[in-house]
């Protein structure tokens, strides 16, 4: 199903995001950048979320409850 395939992808950028946070906290001349490409990576996968939720009627169980 895409709804499936959709949120298997934000999970990847969630995981992505705590990458780069790891990565930051590693390399302190790079850290402010690198925590706000996090972030942004974050919000995309939220928003990849909260459209199938909103679109498909189906989502994480904090969208659903």
């Amino acid at each position: 199903m895409p709804a499936n395939e959709i949120l298997q992808e934000a999970k990847k950028l969630h995981k992505v995001s705590d990458s780069l946070d790891l990565l930051a906290e590693q390399h302190a001349p790079i850290a402010e950048a690198l925590s706000l490409l996090s972030g942004s990576v974050r919000n995309s996968a939220t928003l990849l979320e909260v459209l199938v939720a909103v679109k498909m009627g189906q989502g994480p169980e904090w969208v659903n409850s």
